[in-house]
């Protein structure tokens, strides 16, 4: 097929192209982390949504945790810059662990993330 460059879209385990939700979590494992191992860099800059966190620990506490947040892990230490609602209603039910999708990235990723 002319034009069809199969190898840069991402597929999952049976040939089948991701959608771009699915392929942007490609490479990451699902795993509880412990809440207190991480680090939110965005959040002295930026400000949860109180009713919100109170609507998701009443959930949370009822149905458990839907949808991991995501993380990336630089060189031992677990950085979160998604689901800050989750995972503050986690912090303020008292959760030692939380579900997140961990991704395994660099200091240069890192930095990308806090610009």
């Amino acid at each position: 097929m002319q034009g069809c460059n199969s190898e840069s879209v991402p597929r999952d385990e049976y040939g089948f192209p991701l959608s771009p939700h699915k392929a942007q979590h490609q490479g990451a494992r699902v795993m509880e982390v412990p809440v207190a191992q991480i680090r939110r860099p965005l959040s002295k800059t930026r400000s949860n949504d109180a009713a919100k966190v109170e609507w998701l620990m009443e959930s949370i506490a009822e149905i458990g945790l839907q949808e991991p947040i995501d993380v990336i892990q630089v060189d031992g230490t677990y950085y979160g810059f998604s689901g800050c609602h989750r995972f503050e209603a986690h912090q303020r039910l008292g959760y030692e662990t939380i579900k997140a999708r961990v991704r395994k990235g660099t200091k240069r990723t890192l930095l990308a993330h806090l610009k």
